[in-house]
């Protein structure tokens, strides 16, 4: 059964190898100051867990576990998975040394699983209201491209991601107030759109239908093809 240190790296793993590396993202999350956090208790959650929760891929910071969404008379909806949250138990134990017992520091590393406010229905209790971030205008020829952009796949607004699906041909983005400007939502959507191109209802362009991880040569190659396919849109649009 793997430990906890085995889950985590697993879970990083993975969202390293869909694509997810949240070094530096052109958007943000509104309210208070994005972190994720507690739903009843509103504490932030800190270290790891802020890394593991805020790139999951939710727009709303607010977490709970399965037993505080029952106790608030609501469920998680049948076929969500949660996320892994550690936490850090310390105290003390006793050891033999020699003919005395003596009082050691102990440290236990473990983990309970949290839903996100959006995988739950029915909570009698809220997420806090949050300050609206302000309005971004849209540009007219870049919606014109998108609007026109022919057998695009699914697009997916809400989202703290952007990131194309390969498996399931969809787009999902953050919402355009959430950018630090309509240049940047856009030059990331047509990112994304681009490597659409290459599903294999399109061009069935082998660096996005055969690349195995995250880094490999035909993962570079796809994202060297989207930022330019991104660039030459913009420039059309300008």
């Amino acid at each position: 059964m793997p430990n906890v240190y085995e889950i985590i790296t697993d879970r990083i793993i993975k969202q390293l190898e869909a694509g997810t590396a949240p070094w530096h993202k052109p958007w943000s999350t509104p309210g208070q100051d994005g972190l994720p956090r507690n739903l009843l208790s509103g504490h932030p959650y800190r270290g790891i867990n802020v890394w593991i929760l805020g790139s999951s891929g939710y727009a709303s910071p607010y977490w709970l576990t399965l037993r505080q969404a029952n106790e608030l008379g609501g469920h998680v909806r049948r076929g969500e998975k949660g996320m892994p949250v550690v936490f850090w138990k310390f105290g003390t134990r006793e050891v033999q040394d020699g003919d005395d017992v003596i009082e050691k520091k102990s440290v236990l590393c473990r983990y309970y699983t949290v839903f996100n406010v959006n995988q739950c229905e029915g909570l009698r209790v809220q997420a806090q209201a949050t300050q609206p971030l302000p309005p971004i205008d849209p540009i007219d020829n870049c919606e014109q491209i998108v609007t026109e952009w022919l057998g695009k796949p699914a697009i997916r607004y809400g989202s703290d991601r952007a990131t194309y699906n390969k498996m399931r041909d969809l787009v999902q983005m953050p919402d355009l107030a959430s950018f630090d400007s309509a240049e940047e939502f856009y030059s990331t959507l047509f990112h994304e759109l681009t490597h659409s191109t290459g599903h294999p209802l399109r061009l069935n362009r082998s660096t996005l239908t055969e690349f195995e991880r995250f880094g490999d040569e035909k993962y570079s190659a796809e994202e060297l093809v989207a930022e330019m396919g991104a660039a030459f849109l913009v420039l059309v649009q300008s």
